[in-house]
């Protein structure tokens, strides 16, 4: 039996008895070293994924490893190291460190992205893209270096705009690029932003890079002296229903066709008067009209946002009459308001006499069904570039035939292997022309000789669809069984840094809505809850005068401020995300040699909430606190088998009416932390309430310990709360608990690891949400107390302002002083004021 159908039988059965839960945290990139950022991450998606175990639900955690990018191309070029060794040993490394961290990663489901047998489906999907016509080839600028002769990437350039290796200073080039047309998707996209409340925060940023969807593109055919030529061009309009009134095309000076390889280039140059509105020769024809229109090059220097190309309608822009009139082009008016104020299309064809919404809705669709534009998209969004002139990367799977043209490979010949380049100088044309016997190939149309693309993927295209192979990674037949990812999607909490808020996560949402449009996914957005995780950062120490960054020990630390110990001079100092190149890391490693596993685990959690940031030194309580607690565990467990094995039987009929009372106090203190685990996630909070539960438990008296069920009970309740996050010390206490003897509680599973244990329930009345919230409540960043609010007014900003403004702590603290702002935050029931000083 195969790895699907047997999965396939497995999930059928279990989806009927338990629930599913995804946890995913974003792969990493194999450099080799785990930081203390993946920790963080990695920490966090273990706790989770191991307390919704213990809930009863079926969970998988994966990992895998983005593992085609630059870094591994520039180990080959410095090191002389094949970039697949280099990759592959990295990983084993970085699985070791994985694995020393404790992590419950489903490893089974392992992917990397750069082993064929899942590129594969990468180019697999590429073709389905190109069937679509969503895939397209078209001319853009690069970072071109002169003495290299090489494309660089934008990380490749300095501040100062030259080469990182050669140090010439780099130039825009323009080469013939692929592109996924992500526009074609905006409004879809933009749209179902609405259906993901769970989006803190991130979904403002999506909707803000995705722009508000208001016209379309259009393409049109451009000729000179009557003549069509080969240069096809898209324009945008933000009113596509009045296209019939359309009187000029209008490009900017900077347009790629008075600087590209176009054929029109040398007549667009010619007729430019810079500083004018040029009227060319060149006129362009619109393929869904048919409508024959000049082009006019822009006075202007650049158009609203990301446009370099729009369309001119006198109708329905004064500024695109003024033009026309200017340059005496003629055109038509295309709107009539009746007498009423509705606004209805006149002058053209079949869609004279519908409203402008009827028409925009017409004309954008028959622009669809031809494919020759007509998606409603932004200003801002522009199309994806995914070509990279890299060797490590995915293939593209495209032949280039003079007879045929550009012909798809066919599936049957998935994948298109890289080919084993052995030289590698960081210099000139792609890597990949090296290999002639790799590019040179026979057409699969007409069997003539013709050559292989030699550009590869942006990384970005295999991070975009890893979730779904996942869920059915070890597939030979296809990306993923629909079943399988039908049962598994969406990822239930999805956890990632912020730097990848939008383009990854545009990009992974922009391939879900395609696999849902192609039928082979259920559901169109990926992820239901995301969980934004902030940076680790730590000091660093500049010279003023270079900004150069100090190692540590060039740091004279005992003086009030820190000072160059060879020089005494002062020095800048600032917190900055950990890197190597600032000698602000940590080495994870010497942490856990340190203190161990579950203390850099724990202080991972505790430091700060998921989303804020962690300032390494400045939390100077943090690790000590967490180390204070796991003794004081520790202790726990222990007084609980001392006094079991003292000779006292014990019997909860021996305590008297005061020791049952503090005792059912006890048991009402457990249940505490559910919520901060499937809510907010603000496992600081969980530490704090367990701590404060281990508080209670060591003030409990002794005859308590010794006779009470429930301090027996709220001590393996605590036992097995604490093992998500701290799972080892939680073991070695639960295996001393299992093997202590006269035990009053029943129902624990003691011959069973407290990581199977089930997570102790809470009661009902608990989680009946309550009436009024404990608002914390900030001025200028500093807590100044707390106020209560009703629980139906907490979400609201104007009313838990008022009732601040109104409590005795707001008069005390806020009256008669200037407010600037107010930031509410729901999540976390707290509100910051910032005021005038």
């Amino acid at each position: 039996m195969n790895f699907v159908s047997a999965h396939l039988d497995q999930f059928q059965q279990n989806r009927k008895s338990r629930p599913k839960f995804y946890v995913l945290s974003m792969f990493p990139y194999p450099s080799g070293k785990l930081h203390m950022g993946h920790v963080r991450v990695y920490t966090i998606s273990d706790a989770v994924a191991r307390f919704q175990k213990m809930r009863g639900m079926q969970v998988i955690n994966p990992m895998g490893w983005d593992a085609f990018g630059l870094p591994a191309e520039n180990a080959a070029v410095e090191h002389g190291l094949h970039p697949a060794i280099w990759t592959q040993s990295n990983i084993q490394h970085m699985r070791k460190q994985f694995d020393a961290l404790g992590l419950s990663f489903t490893w089974e489901r392992e992917v990397t992205t750069c082993l064929p047998e899942y590129y594969k489906w990468t180019q697999y999907l590429f073709l389905k893209l190109f069937e679509a016509g969503i895939v397209y080839q078209k001319e853009a600028l690069v970072n071109w270096d002169p003495v290299d002769q090489t494309v660089l990437a934008n990380e490749q350039v300095d501040d100062n705009g030259c080469s990182w290796r050669s140090g010439a200073k780099v130039e825009q080039k323009y080469l013939k690029q692929w592109f996924i047309k992500t526009t074609a998707y905006a409004k879809a996209m933009f749209d179902a932003l609405s259906d993901l409340p769970e989006w803190y925060g991130i979904k403002e940023m999506q909707a803000n890079w995705i722009g508000d969807c208001v016209g379309c593109s259009l393409d049109f055919l451009l000729k000179v002296n009557g003549k069509v030529t080969e240069d096809k061009v898209a324009a945008y309009t933000y009113t596509p229903e009045a296209i019939y009134g359309a009187s000029h095309l209008y490009i900017l000076p900077t347009h790629r066709l008075l600087h590209g390889n176009s054929s029109l280039k040398e007549v667009f140059q010619r007729e430019f008067i810079p500083g004018k509105d040029s009227l060319t020769s060149v006129t362009a024809v619109n393929l869904l009209t048919n409508q024959e229109i000049p082009v006019v090059i822009s006075a202007k220097t650049n158009f609203d946002n990301f446009l370099d190309t729009k369309i001119g309608i006198p109708s329905t822009s004064a500024e695109d009459a003024t033009v026309a009139k200017n340059l005496g082009i003629s055109f038509t008016e295309v709107i009539e308001t009746l007498p009423n104020g509705l606004e209805k299309v006149i002058n053209s064809a079949e869609i004279t006499g519908m409203t402008r919404q009827e028409a925009l809705k017409a004309i954008t669709q028959q622009a669809k069904n031809k494919r020759i534009g007509g998606d409603l998209t932004s200003d801002k969004l522009r199309d994806w570039l995914i070509s990279r002139q890299r060797y490590w990367g995915t293939p593209i799977p495209i032949i280039h035939c003079q007879a045929c043209g550009t012909v798809p490979v066919p599936y049957e010949d998935l994948p298109v292997v890289l080919p084993n380049v052995t030289t590698f100088t960081g210099k000139g044309a792609s890597p990949l022309e090296s290999a002639p016997e790799w590019v040179n190939c026979s057409c699969p149309r007409c069997k003539a000789a013709a050559q292989r693309e030699v550009d590869t993927m942006d990384t970005f295209v295999d991070s975009a669809w890893y979730y779904l192979r996942y869920t059915d990674p070890h597939n030979t037949h296809r990306p993923f069984n629909s079943d399988l990812a039908d049962y598994w999607m969406p990822v239930d909490l999805y956890i990632g840094g912020k730097e990848h808020a939008v383009m990854h996560l545009f990009y992974a949402r922009f391939f879900s809505h395609f696999c849902h449009d192609l039928k082979m996914t259920k559901h169109k957005e990926p992820f239901h809850k995301l969980l934004v995780q902030g940076l680790i950062k730590n000091q660093t120490f500049r010279l003023p005068k270079t900004g150069q960054c100090l190692k540590r020990e060039e740091v004279d630390l005992t003086g009030n401020e820190p000072v160059h110990l060879k020089t005494g001079e002062k020095l800048q100092v600032a917190w900055e995300k950990m890197s190597k190149s600032k000698h602000n890391g940590i080495d994870p490693e010497e942490i856990v040699k340190e203190y161990g596993i579950d203390t850099l685990r724990l202080y991972m959690l505790f430091a700060a909430p998921p989303e804020q940031d962690i300032l390494w030194d400045a939390k100077t309580d943090a690790m000590p606190g967490v180390q204070r607690w796991q003794m004081r565990l520790w202790a726990l467990a222990t007084k609980l088998i001392e006094a079991r094995t003292s000779g006292t039987m014990p019997n909860p009929e021996l305590l008297n009416k005061k020791e049952k009372a503090e005792a059912r106090k006890i048991w009402e203190r457990k249940n505490l932390v559910t919520e901060y685990f499937t809510k907010d996630h603000l496992f600081n909070a969980a530490i704090s309430r367990l701590m404060s539960l281990t508080n209670v438990l060591h003030q409990a008296p002794r005859p308590l310990v010794l006779h009470s069920t429930e301090f027996e009970d709220a001590l393996a309740s605590l036992c097995i709360m604490v093992a998500p996050m701290a799972p080892h010390i939680a073991s070695e206490m639960w295996k001393g608990l299992a093997h202590m003897q006269n035990k009053l509680c029943t129902h624990h599973h003691w011959d069973v690891d407290v990581l199977n244990q089930s997570w102790p329930k809470v009661d009902t009345d608990y989680l009946q949400p309550l009436d009024v919230v404990e608002m914390s409540v900030l001025i200028n960043n500093k807590a100044c107390g707390k106020i209560f609010v009703p629980q139906q007014a907490a979400r609201n900003f104007e009313e838990v302002r008022e009732l601040v403004l109104q409590s005795e702590l707001g008069v005390k603290h806020l009256q008669g002083r200037a407010i600037k702002k107010a930031f509410l935050s729901p999540r976390t029931a707290l509100i910051n004021f910032l005021v005038q000083e």
